[in-house]
């Protein structure tokens, strides 16, 4: 079976490949992309969606198909990595720690636990001193970073920056959280279910919002139909769509990086890990 899907995987990359020989050269002025819709994606964005970044309307609004199973592919592989990766079984072992001594205690049989408190204290199979240094700046320094996440989702419309981008930074605070300290506080502090909901929520919210624009009587994704329901000006409902459906690719992007990553280090037991 592993041959065979080997073969499968080269015959589809080869057959990938070959397609790549009709595409046009990169840059070419006389391309379908630059003769048909450059020109009016830079001559109209602001007038159509009073967003000044290109990009962000390009993603969101005039290929929002696109930029929507890009978020739902997201999705599938963090689901498929928490499928095929979690493990809710016991750990065979355990080691302690014994406060007043230091003396490590290695317990092999997995049902026997000690309790931990002020004598004892739970480690990892590769315990590492913590430091510190780095925990102390760490702390300081992931609040300013989700912070910043969040204003790259918030502004991704006025300049660089966006879902995807907000979503990774503020996921990469998360994964710091969890090198600097340990695993175990990560996964206290945010739960597997929140994470999931998260995922999910993300998806929801984005199709959503592009779902509600057929019953206001326009076509899917047309933000333009929210107007009724959206107070300020109704020449810019079509940026709060933009945002709102940011906003959401930010959340799914944003957890299933803190899945991926928890369910690899752990490999799937949610205990230890780097």
């Amino acid at each position: 079976m592993k041959f065979l899907g080997v073969v499968i995987v080269c015959l589809t990359g080869g057959l990938l490949l070959y397609g790549t020989a009709d595409f046009p050269d990169w840059g070419d002025p006389s391309s379908p992309a630059s003769t048909h819709l450059s020109d009016y994606y830079i001559e109209k964005t602001i007038e159509d969606t009073q967003v000044p970044n290109i990009v962000t309307s390009v993603l969101a609004d005039y290929r929002g198909f696109d930029t929507m199973f890009e978020t739902a592919v997201i999705f599938t592989a963090g689901l498929a990595c928490f499928l095929l990766l979690r493990d809710f079984r016991g750990k065979k072992e355990r080691f302690y720690r014994h406060k007043p001594t230091g003396v490590i205690l290695h317990i092999k049989d997995g049902k026997k636990t000690l309790a931990v408190g002020k004598e004892f204290e739970h480690m990892d199979k590769d315990w590492v001193p913590s430091d510190l240094i780095i925990k102390t700046v760490c702390r300081i320094l992931i609040p300013f970073i989700q912070i910043y996440a969040m204003y790259v989702v918030a502004h991704g419309d006025f300049s660089p920056g966006g879902g995807f981008q907000g979503g990774v930074i503020f996921g990469s605070s998360l994964i710091l959280l969890a090198i600097s300290y340990d695993l175990k506080t990560l996964v206290k502090r945010i739960k597997e279910k929140v994470l999931g909901i998260f995922a999910a929520l993300g998806v929801l919210i984005y199709v959503g919002i592009a779902a509600i624009c057929m019953p206001m009587g326009g076509n899917f994704l047309d933000y333009s139909k929210l107007a009724p329901l959206v107070p300020g000006d109704p020449h810019h409902v079509r940026a709060l769509g933009m945002l709102g459906v940011e906003i959401g690719v930010g959340f799914a992007v944003m957890a299933v990086m803190a899945i991926i990553y928890i369910n690899i280090v752990s490999e799937g037991r949610h205990d230890e890990g780097l």
